[in-house]
């Protein structure tokens, strides 16, 4: 197995104040945590994803990476709207580990999709070889079809299945038909089948059939070539007790399905989507 999504930090309340306080993610989650988690999952390698939004953690994600053999890959921050992203871009774009871009869209108002600033950084990625993981909620589907649509040339990558607004014993409508007009585009490379128990309400108990529903549907819209198993640790501790809960879950999912599409979506789409 590959883990095609988690994090990295060093914690403090200003640099991650959306962690909740007292909360199990409010400690370091360095090497060592995330190999002894790995180890003990049957997860062979992983590619790590930006927490925050700077340069500087983009840079410390990459010398992680370069002192571990389980990091195959890192989706690092750049700062796409600004006119000398290019020179900002450069050094991690030369880096064999650096894989793509990411910003935290569900954070930013529907306008920010369609800024032209931020478009003409995405437009730059294809030419350096880099792909882009696309971090939005259900809710914000719509206006990131119409990102897609405007960046033909882009490879996409679809983080923690869009954040579905998940009520237990049902999968939703619009979140589905919302999922299917999205993967009629040829240039979305990749979902994640992540971060999905932490779109649970938070007085809501995790329910399996529903995990189970959201995971057919996902395989339903995008195929084995394209859904990939990604853990979103350490965030998924916040409703979870421990790294391989979720990857044995993920697991236990695909296990009906044919050894090539269990390797499809356990691994080789990771590698294939990040060149690994």
């Amino acid at each position: 197995m590959i883990d095609a999504h988690h994090h990295l930090w060093v914690y403090s309340q200003e640099e991650y104040a959306w962690i909740p306080e007292g909360s199990p993610l409010t400690q370091d989650f360095l090497l060592l945590e995330l190999e002894a988690a790995t180890k003990a999952a049957g997860v062979e390698g992983t590619v790590a994803v930006q927490a925050r939004q700077s340069l500087e953690e983009s840079g410390w994600l990459l010398e992680l990476a370069d002192k571990s053999d389980a990091i195959k890959g890192v989706v690092g921050w750049a700062p796409l709207i600004e006119e000398n992203v290019a020179t900002s871009l450069a050094p991690f774009a030369s880096q064999e580990k650096f894989k793509g871009v990411r910003h935290v869209l569900q954070g930013e108002p529907d306008e920010y999709f369609l800024r032209d600033d931020f478009h003409r950084g995405l437009s730059l990625l294809p030419g350096l070889d880099l792909s882009y993981d696309l971090l939005l909620v259900q809710r914000q589907l719509p206006v990131a079809t119409q990102l897609v649509d405007r960046q033909p040339n882009l490879p996409i990558i679809v983080d923690h299945i869009a954040k579905p607004e998940i009520q237990p014993g049902r999968v939703e409508p619009e979140w589905t038909s919302q999922m299917r007009e999205l993967a009629r585009r040829d240039n979305i490379i990749g979902v994640k089948f992540s971060g999905v128990v932490t779109e649970f309400p938070d007085d809501t108990p995790i329910d399996p059939d529903t995990i189970h529903a959201y995971f057919e549907e996902s395989l339903n819209i995008f195929g084995s070539d394209r859904l990939m198993f990604g853990t979103d640790w350490p965030v998924c501790l916040l409703r979870i007790d421990d790294y391989r809960n979720w990857a044995d879950t993920v697991r236990s999912l695909a296990s009906p399905l044919s050894e090539d599409e269990q390797s499809q979506i356990l691994t080789t789409n990771c590698q294939n989507v990040y060149h690994l």
